[in-house]
């Protein structure tokens, strides 16, 4: 029970403690959260991560938030970078999803599989849509930093029609998932 009848916390922590990360993973085990891949352009060449915390915010202007971890290589190219692509995947891109999520995985070696926008960004063919998007703000969270993006231009491979069942991808409780017609409780 999260609350009291009067709708008072039953017990609430004080400033400063928290679950642990155990019990926040657990919780957050059975949140599935949809599939992309963000690419950028740096340096030393592109970089490539899978994220499944990417989220809309606003429609106007079109705003998108994902979150990128202290751990990734490709972390700091991403921070650093003006701008980026965010590639949504379905179900027919789980290749590429997984070869986001490898470490140590070359994932530009197959150069027919990309190519840099006339704005430099790499993007991956034959996703779902990808965003092309400007960073417009940056903030540190724990080990992650926490990105807000507005689009700039936007491509969609694969359209769904409104309450098309589609064949969303997700992550849940470490595994892939495809969502469909199946999964639909109307």
């Amino acid at each position: 029970m999260s609350s009291l009848a009067h709708g008072a916390p039953e017990s609430t922590p004080a400033i400063g403690t928290s679950v642990s990360a155990d019990d926040f993973k657990r919780a957050f085990r059975g949140h599935p959260g949809g599939i992309a891949v963000i690419t950028a352009y740096g340096e030393k060449g592109p970089v490539a991560l899978t994220a499944s915390s990417v989220s809309s915010v606003s429609a106007d202007p079109p705003l998108l938030i994902f979150s990128v971890s202290a751990l990734s290589s490709a972390t700091p190219t991403i921070i650093a970078a003006d701008t980026i692509v965010v590639h949504l995947l379905d179900a027919e891109d789980i290749s590429l999803a997984r070869a986001g999520a490898t470490s140590g995985l070359d994932r530009f070696a197959d150069t027919s599989a990309w190519s840099r926008l006339a704005t430099g960004e790499p993007v991956y063919h034959g996703v779902r849509a990808w965003l092309r998007c400007k960073i417009v703000s940056r903030m540190d969270a724990g080990g992650s930093t926490v990105i807000a993006a507005q689009a700039l231009q936007v491509d969609v491979e694969r359209d769904l029609e409104p309450g098309e069942a589609g064949a969303a991808l997700v992550y849940y409780n470490r595994s892939w998932h495809r969502l469909g017609e199946h999964s639909r409780l109307d």
